[in-house]
């Protein structure tokens, strides 16, 4: 049903998820992440948010993302019908396809960055987005996430056509970017667009003013 990238910028510590998906609203289930500590996309055939609320707590306690995965896994009864992609403040990944998801259904670790997606035609969405992540090497991570999540729909993407997508990074600076389609013909274009009207200087510099996990005391 969705298609998600996770990945974390070493240089600077930012991290971030885009994700997209043939249902609506895939912001407020599928991304999660908080700078300093990791991210999280929680999907599949009955997506459990529960298991984000439950990772990046352990893992703000300095827990590996394959550590937490295995104790997530351990104490959820459904699951054969999740899918999670965990990244840890480090840029150590683990992840996890529930036999009970649609094909094709996978995930693929990589250092510092994790694709995961079911309901897909095939590998060839996952091996797209690796790709083309790894080919925008040098852009900030939000152009890499968006260019991976575009390669992504290219490929096939959602087997039923994609209805909503999602960008969120946090870089500790500030407010989190927060940007979310929940419904269009073209998604993925659509959150293209609105990220370039973000990136306009007085929307960023409101971000900025924010409190952050770098300057909690701003004002």
């Amino acid at each position: 049903m969705t298609f998600s990238i996770l990945a974390r910028d070493p240089e600077n510590g930012t991290v971030g998820v885009a994700t997209a998906t043939g249902s609506i609203a895939v912001g407020a289930q599928v991304p999660h992440c908080r700078f300093g500590v990791g991210a999280v996309a929680t999907q599949g055939h009955t997506t459990s948010v529960l298991l984000a609320r439950r990772a990046l707590p352990l893992m703000a306690k300095g827990q590996a993302a394959a550590e937490i995965l295995r104790g997530l896994l351990a104490d959820d009864d459904g699951r054969d019908f999740r899918q999670i992609a965990l990244l840890d403040a480090s840029g150590q990944t683990a992840g996890w396809s529930g036999a009970s998801n649609g094909d094709f259904k996978g995930h693929r670790e990589a250092e510092n960055f994790i694709v995961a997606g079911n309901l897909l035609p095939g590998p060839e969405v996952l091996t797209a987005m690796s790709e083309t992540y790894l080919a925008k090497h040098g852009d900030e991570i939000a152009l890499r996430l968006l260019a991976a999540l575009k390669a992504g729909e290219a490929a096939g993407g959602d087997r039923r056509g994609t209805c909503s997508a999602a960008l969120l990074v946090d870089s500790g600076m500030g407010a989190a970017l927060d940007l979310r389609i929940d419904y269009d013909r073209a998604p993925v274009d659509a959150l293209e667009r609105l990220h370039e009207h973000s990136r306009d200087k007085v929307y960023r510099d409101f971000l900025k003013r924010l409190p952050g996990e770098l300057d909690s005391g701003r004002y």
